[in-house]
């Protein structure tokens, strides 16, 4: 049987069929940061207290190291609930002297607030003393509840529609990640507006969800 000569665009396109095939086998699996399990789409989140690092975790290990008194890590909770009677008044957002329109709060162990916020170099902890903040904390149940470390207040006081949300703390350094990878420019540019939008879209839907399972 006479061997086939492929044409060029033939050739090329055998080549790209195998190299999509490689890059399916070959995609990188997420893994336990702590025992080295493969892990899937859905899993928990750990935060090494000390240096305030989040690790990707299996369920065994999540239980192992977060179920002991005095450990080093805390599990990250996985809800989101949207704040509808909670609000902060513009004089009270210029006196936070925040420079973007998005922010987060959370407590430390002592109970102490901090104030962060995403830019393009990462996120920014603010220097200013938060006791009005602190005050308006204490008032509120769901913030006065907040778990130290791992859950935060995040605000999105961006265009007209506001944001009041009780975020886990690794979906707070997610939105900062995306707007370190897509800020461009001095302005940020589309690209990174709509991502914030969908971002916030997303944890709104979630934070519904959990609502609306709630009374169902």
């Amino acid at each position: 049987m006479e061997n086939k000569e492929l044409t060029s665009s033939e050739e090329s396109g055998a080549v790209f069929s195998a190299l999509k095939r490689f890059a399916r086998t070959t995609q990188p699996v997420e893994r336990c940061e702590l025992c080295g399990l493969a892990l899937g789409a859905e899993h928990p989140h750990l935060l090494e207290k000390q240096s305030r690092r989040i690790s990707c975790s299996c369920d065994a290990c999540a239980i192992l190291f977060c179920g002991q008194q005095g450990g080093k890590f805390l599990r990250v909770p996985r809800r989101v609930r949207a704040l509808q009677d909670f609000s902060l008044t513009d004089l009270e957002w210029e006196e936070l002297m925040i420079p973007i329109h998005l922010a987060f709060f959370f407590r430390n162990e002592d109970g102490q607030l901090t104030a962060m916020y995403p830019s393009p170099g990462g996120a920014i902890e603010s220097q200013l003393p938060l006791e009005s903040l602190h005050a308006r904390f204490h008032q509120h149940a769901q913030l006065r509840g907040l778990d130290p470390l791992v859950e935060a207040l995040l605000v999105n006081r961006v265009g007209d529609h506001h944001s009041y949300l009780v975020a886990p703390i690794d979906e707070c350094f997610r939105l900062v990640g995306l707007i370190r990878m897509k800020w461009r420019g001095l302005s940020g540019g589309t690209e990174v507006w709509g991502a914030i939008a969908g971002f916030f879209k997303e944890l709104e839907d979630r934070a519904r969800h959990v609502l609306e399972h709630r009374h169902a």
